[in-house]
């Protein structure tokens, strides 16, 4: 028995460390919290279900970390306090800048809507990420 404890120990952990992804100087991160009007009835933050088909597996709140370039995004809206039930996903692609954080929200029709598209809230600049820079000639 303990042998078989050792092995599923062992296999837990390499599938753990092969989900790790390490990153360079330049990346880019995205986030659903809102940032602008937080006292909107129409502009609400999102969960980021799908990052190109993969569940990001982070905490809400917590940025994703993505590689600068296109990527397409599976987003669920939080529902403004007058709305019921259950809100449609919405995929969206996002051609994402080096060095650059992106707060992506969701705008609804009216406060009472369930009709809703997601939308670039704010940009700012990641502390610490470097441009990469352009080779010599």
């Amino acid at each position: 028995m303990k042998r078989k404890t050792k092995y599923a120990a062992m296999g837990a952990a390499s599938l753990m460390l092969a989900g790790c992804q390490s990153w360079g100087p330049t990346w880019s991160e995205l986030m659903g919290t809102r940032y602008s009007d937080i006292t909107s009835m129409t502009e609400m933050p999102v969960v980021v279900t799908m990052v190109d088909g993969t569940s990001p597996g982070t905490r809400p709140l917590e940025a994703i970390k993505v590689t600068p370039g296109p990527h397409k995004l599976v987003l669920q809206a939080t529902a403004p306090p007058g709305v019921t039930g259950l809100l449609a996903l919405e995929q969206t692609e996002v051609d994402f800048k080096p060095c650059v954080r992106y707060y992506v929200n969701a705008r609804f029709a009216s406060s009472t809507s369930d009709n809703w598209r997601p939308f670039i809230d704010r940009e700012e600049k990641i502390p610490g990420c470097q441009l990469p820079t352009p080779p010599k000639s």
